[in-house]
């Protein structure tokens, strides 16, 4: 939704491009999008999110920007893209719109049938390069499931895992980066991460809101990382880091530029890794 948003601004101020992510939306939120047309309303939503969180509409929508640029790079050659926890997130499809690269979507099972029945509704069913996979993070093994549905695991592979690893337990993430190890060498890995200290509540970052209500409330978020000790998870599972992007790097290189005075939240870190 923060990026059907978005993309209502004028190409200049836009944070990320995302012209299929309204259509995505059930009806009543693609109404609600269509409001922030007008520019006072738009203000309004990104007021009433940073409320709940200092930051959290610009890290959200950067880290998209992040993710899409170290994707489309030219100098990177990729086999296959695989997006794991893929919700309804629509980068399989703009790929699709320029590339038969084989795209493979991975989420539970209800997450996967609301994803077809979207697709079927705003495309008209689903291109031929694009694959959904039914895994359960916690429970089922990864690499298989890929297999099944026509991944090879001996193709250079560009992971994206955005969003995902803090509904996890700790064992759920290191699980996942356990079969992550399998990849062909050269891929890539880009995930994001909640710092661990929001996750224990010894700093909420003026995010209280959002701190009661994903991990008192619901308890959703379950996992944290530590920016500095993310190195060396990596390495344990045969993964190199390159680089961490965080709130004073989407400040430099995404706001600044646009003139918006955002700021973006310090609770959640980008990664990029490679094999």
């Amino acid at each position: 939704m923060l990026s059907a948003i978005e993309h209502h601004e004028p190409p200049g101020r836009r944070l990320v491009d995302d012209d299929l992510a309204a259509s995505f939306l059930p009806v009543g939120l693609r109404l609600m999008v269509g409001l922030t047309r007008v520019g006072a309303l738009r203000r309004l939503a990104l007021r009433a999110t940073d409320r709940s969180g200092p930051g959290l509409w610009a890290s959200i929508v950067c880290r998209k920007r992040f993710i899409d640029e170290r994707l489309s790079d030219p100098i990177n050659e990729f086999d296959t893209v695989v997006v794991l926890g893929a919700g309804l997130d629509t980068r399989a499809y703009r790929i699709a719109r320029h590339s038969d690269l084989p795209v493979f979507e991975v989420d539970q099972q209800i997450n996967i049938d609301r994803k077809a029945a979207v697709v079927q509704r705003v495309l008209g069913g689903s291109p031929d390069s694009v694959h959904l996979v039914p895994v359960d993070f916690e429970r089922d093994e990864l690499l298989p499931a890929l297999e099944a549905h026509g991944y090879r695991a001996d193709g250079r592979t560009f992971f994206v895992w955005e969003g995902v690893t803090q509904y996890l337990s700790p064992e759920g993430v290191r699980a996942t980066l356990q079969q992550l190890s399998a990849a062909a060498p050269g891929s890539r890995l880009i995930f994001t991460y909640i710092r661990q200290y929001f996750i224990d509540g010894t700093q909420l970052y003026g995010a209280e809101a959002a701190y009661r209500r994903w991990r008192q409330r619901s308890q959703l978020w379950k996992s944290g990382l530590v920016p500095e000790e993310v190195g060396e998870l990596l390495a344990e599972y045969g993964w190199r880091l390159v680089e961490q992007a965080g709130p004073s790097y989407f400040r430099d290189t995404y706001i600044r530029p646009t003139g918006r005075m955002l700021s973006a939240s310090p609770i959640e870190w980008t990664v990029l890794a490679e094999r």
